[in-house]
């Protein structure tokens, strides 16, 4: 089970379930609990937090540019990086091939996108 933390759980919900398409199994006014590609998240309301300046969440994907020009059509914008050479569209190629978009949930948790080489 991952955790996450959210100011608003109902804009969270419309986030992870109509953006991300991630099924709600449970919201109890604690937790938004969601299910997708076979792990259990726990978006926890908490009152106040700091972001984490690194990656908190991310999925494994079979075709990454399909999933980024998916999002963006929900107005998802992708976090481009000073400094680490990823295109336009704010997606990154490792040196072993690996390709990595990041995008923010509305909490401002980084999540990200890999399409493995």
């Amino acid at each position: 089970m991952a955790f996450l933390p959210s100011t608003d759980p109902v804009r969270s919900r419309a986030f992870y379930e109509g953006v991300l398409g991630l099924t709600v199994s449970a919201s109890d006014g604690f937790a938004l609990v969601l299910e997708g590609g076979g792990t259990t998240i726990r978006v926890t309301q908490v009152e106040t937090f700091e972001p984490q300046p690194f990656t908190v969440l991310g999925w494994v994907v079979p075709d990454i540019a399909q999933v980024m020009a998916q999002l963006a059509q929900h107005s998802v914008e992708f976090v481009v990086f000073e400094g680490m050479g990823q295109d336009a569209d704010g997606l990154w190629t490792a040196p072993g091939g690996h390709r990595i978009a990041w995008f923010k949930d509305p909490d401002a948790n980084l999540l990200s996108l890999t399409q493995y080489a």
